[in-house]
């Protein structure tokens, strides 16, 4: 029989829902909004400039997030199609 451990063994990023404070919420979601602010942009006009519709960019990098937020393991990582840190700290 398999441990109770195999399922953040296969989707680590489970692992981070654990003992999640719901006060953390809002401002999880605010961060949220925030980074899709200039990420939404920013994936359209890659797209663009590499000569594909922009919505090629949106594929490009919305599901990749939302794949990671369950299969990566880090909770301070930022990824995406852009420099994040470039970004934030212009």
């Amino acid at each position: 029989m398999i441990g109770a451990g195999w399922v953040t063994h296969v989707v680590p990023g489970l692992a981070n829902f654990r003992g999640y404070p719901r006060t953390a919420v809002r401002g999880d979601v605010l961060g949220g909004l925030t980074v899709s602010a200039y990420l939404v942009p920013q994936a359209l006009a890659y797209a663009t400039l590499a000569g594909l519709a922009p919505v090629a960019g949106l594929w490009a990098a919305l599901p990749p997030l939302v794949i990671y937020a369950f299969l990566g393991s880090s909770r301070q990582l930022s990824i995406g199609p852009e420099s994040t840190t470039a970004l934030m700290t212009a």
